[in-house]
């Protein structure tokens, strides 16, 4: 009997301490699995970090990539070089009226919308890094505004962004800016710098022909001078003495020429405006050149006065100068001084049947030192002076011409 509960006693312990063991297995295993767990979550846990790491540097990358953009005023674009399409990714150019192809344009017909005097070269330069003959593409040409139909200037970039196994072109990436107001002061540039090349050039040639403008009379009055001493004759020497009266004025002329012109030039000259009797200035201006020429001098003038509120010097040097020109170039025919009333202004001409003046330098004409005709006595400044004078007194100067048939030249000054 004892045997027997021992047995069984036995048996049961060894099914206790095996279910024990079980549980404990059980345990160790769940223990196994959360730590696995656990340490699979952190792994997500990093790897979602990094992606949205990423994802946030990406979104950084693209907004800074897009202010380079903006601030640089670039649209962006690619090609496919097997196609030979374009395509325009983003245009950030403020400028209106650009000039847009749908996605997948052909190159040529883009190519289309180019000024006809550009089309060729780029079209070059594009056919050779499409075919890889380069890795650069830069270029400088006109584009015709779909908006307002004229042309705009830009300039392209471009280089050669993926590659196949052979090393032919996949994609190119390009970017283009508008550069309108880089080409307008280039050609102010270029034309400072022209306008400095002749005005160097016309110093030059004026300086040499002052010299002999000078020496002329200087010579003249000198020699006439000599001769006195030795004229016994009362008539040759007043002869010698009027010749001497005569180069003595054309000396001053010429001096008080270059002195106007300094004046004006250094800013030295003020304005005396006051009240002058425009008739009283014809009237004396024809007095003074009529025994100077044979042809006849007229007037074309009201009787009544006409008071203009100017510089009476200034105004006087005006038509002084067109008065002398018109007596230096009118051989025969007729010279009228005159004025017209147009609203608040008058305009002040002289009118002569003389040589005339070329359309082509009808305007070239009022510049500094320029001589149409350079062996015709004078310095040049004449009509710069009186552009230089009107200028100062609000006003304008002009010239209507024709070659052979004389001229009429003019000032618009407010009354």
């Amino acid at each position: 009997m004892t045997e027997i509960i021992l047995d069984t006693l036995f048996d049961t312990l060894t099914g206790v301490f095996s279910s024990i063991q079980v549980m404990w297995i059980v345990a160790a295993l769940l223990f196994v699995f959360l730590i696995f767990q656990i340490f699979k979550q952190y792994r997500n846990r990093k790897s979602l970090q990094n992606e949205l790491w990423e994802i946030d540097k990406m979104m950084q990358s693209n907004i800074e990539y897009e202010f380079v953009l903006k601030a640089m005023r670039l649209a962006t674009w690619h090609i496919d070089p097997k196609m030979r399409t374009i395509t325009f990714d983003n245009d950030y150019r403020e400028d209106t009226g650009n000039y847009i192809p749908d996605a997948g344009t052909n190159i040529n017909d883009w190519i289309l919308h180019l000024l006809p005097s550009d089309q060729r070269v780029v079209r070059k330069a594009l056919d050779d890094i499409c075919l890889g003959d380069t890795d650069v593409f830069h270029q400088q040409y006109q584009v015709k505004s779909l908006i307002s139909g004229q042309s705009y200037w830009e300039e392209s970039y471009a280089t050669i962004g993926d590659r196949d196994g052979d090393g032919n072109p996949m994609k190119i990436v390009g970017a283009s800016m508008r550069i309108d107001n880089r080409k307008e002061m280039e050609s102010a540039l270029i034309l400072a710098r022209n306008r400095a090349e002749e005005s160097d050039r016309l110093k030059s040639a004026f300086l040499a022909n002052m010299g002999h403008e000078i020496r002329t009379p200087l010579n003249a009055i000198v020699g006439f001078a000599d001769l006195l001493s030795v004229v016994n004759s009362d008539e040759d020497r007043q002869q010698l003495i009027q010749e001497i009266q005569n180069n003595n004025q054309k000396l001053l002329h010429i001096i008080n020429g270059l002195v106007s012109m300094s004046e004006i030039e250094a800013g030295a000259r003020s304005l005396s405006v006051n009240a002058v009797d425009l008739n009283a200035i014809f009237r004396e201006m024809q007095e003074r050149f009529q025994p100077n020429t044979d042809v006849p001098i007229s007037l074309c003038m009201p009787e009544t006065e006409l008071l203009v509120h100017s510089d009476k010097d200034a105004l006087s040097n005006i038509i002084e100068h067109y008065m002398q020109n018109a007596v230096k170039f009118t051989m025969s025919g007729s010279i009228t001084l005159g004025y017209d009333l147009e609203g608040e202004q008058v305009r002040i001409w002289v009118k002569d049947t003389g040589r005339g003046v070329a359309e082509t330098d009808q305007e070239r004409i009022f510049e500094r030192f320029v001589k149409i005709d350079e062996y015709v006595p004078g310095t040049g400044l004449g009509l710069s002076v009186v552009k230089s004078h009107a200028s100062h007194l609000g006003g304008t100067v002009g010239v209507e011409s024709e070659l052979g048939k004389g001229s009429r030249f003019w000032v618009l000054l407010p009354v």
